[in-house]
């Protein structure tokens, strides 16, 4: 696996220092998403998967195209992927590749658009995509679960970590709606990705939080526990529950 190290500071890295955990806890995509966006696709000898953090799009794009790249910032998050024949692992920012021009026919982006210059990502995805590739760019929301255990979540997504969430996040509780998007739209469409978790199981993905890990560098102590606490007296160790996350996507074709 090829890790390329040098990465300006510019870049805003808020998961190398707990990979593991992002690993581990990350809700996958459901099958639907990637129908979808394949069925648009017919040529399928090369797809960019762009911040592919430990590999899970790729790994299923892998079963799909000849070749895939797949691309993060962060070192650490690569070597948590992964690995197949067909994956090519690189240490690199969105906004600059070494890729030749004209080399895609699908370009993904799942749950990161938000921390690019997409001004810089654009261009880049217009030189390395071949004319009428698409470029997939979707996140997913808040988890809902039931009325209990939401309102405790969202106590804590707002007024414990809420202050250490970056900037960035509210273009994904906004779903995308308001960033630029200068590609020929095919289909804005929503989806879900449907999970049956323990409570510990969503504590270690709420643990996963950019906004979590800034708390727990700014005060020193876990605030997770706290949540743990909260949940105790409805939701015991073994109980399973049934969590949704609704899933949006922009798809567009690219141009020449």
């Amino acid at each position: 696996m090829k890790l390329e190290k040098e990465i300006s500071m510019t870049h805003k890295d808020y998961f190398s220092g707990h990979s593991s955990l992002y690993a581990t806890f990350r809700p996958s995509y459901s099958n639907d998403l990637y129908d979808f966006i394949l069925s648009h696709v017919k040529n399928r000898r090369r797809v960019w998967d762009c911040a592919t953090g430990n590999g899970q799009v790729a790994t299923h794009l892998a079963s799909h195209f000849d070749e895939v790249y797949a691309t993060d910032i962060s070192a650490q998050q690569l070597e948590h992927a992964i690995q197949k024949s067909n994956i090519s692992y690189t240490v690199s920012p969105a906004e600059n590749t070494h890729f030749p021009e004209d080399h895609f026919d699908l370009i993904t982006v799942g749950q990161a658009l938000h921390w690019f210059n997409r001004e810089a990502f654009y261009n880049e995805v217009k030189r390395v995509g071949k004319n009428q590739a698409y470029l997939a760019i979707w996140g997913y929301s808040m988890l809902s679960i039931n009325t209990q255990v939401d309102a405790i979540i969202m106590d804590f997504y707002n007024n414990i970590v809420g202050p250490f969430w970056d900037n960035a996040r509210r273009l994904v509780e906004q779903e995308y709606s308001t960033i630029d998007f200068p590609f020929e739209d095919v289909q804005h469409n929503h989806f879900s990705i449907k999970v049956r978790w323990t409570r510990g199981q969503l504590t270690g993905y709420l643990q996963s939080w950019s906004a979590t890990q800034q708390y727990i560098k700014a005060h020193g102590k876990n605030p997770v526990t706290e949540v743990t606490a909260a949940l105790a007296s409805s939701w015991n160790d073994i109980e399973v529950k049934d969590i949704s996350f609704p899933v949006f996507l922009k798809l567009g074709r690219i141009a020449k």
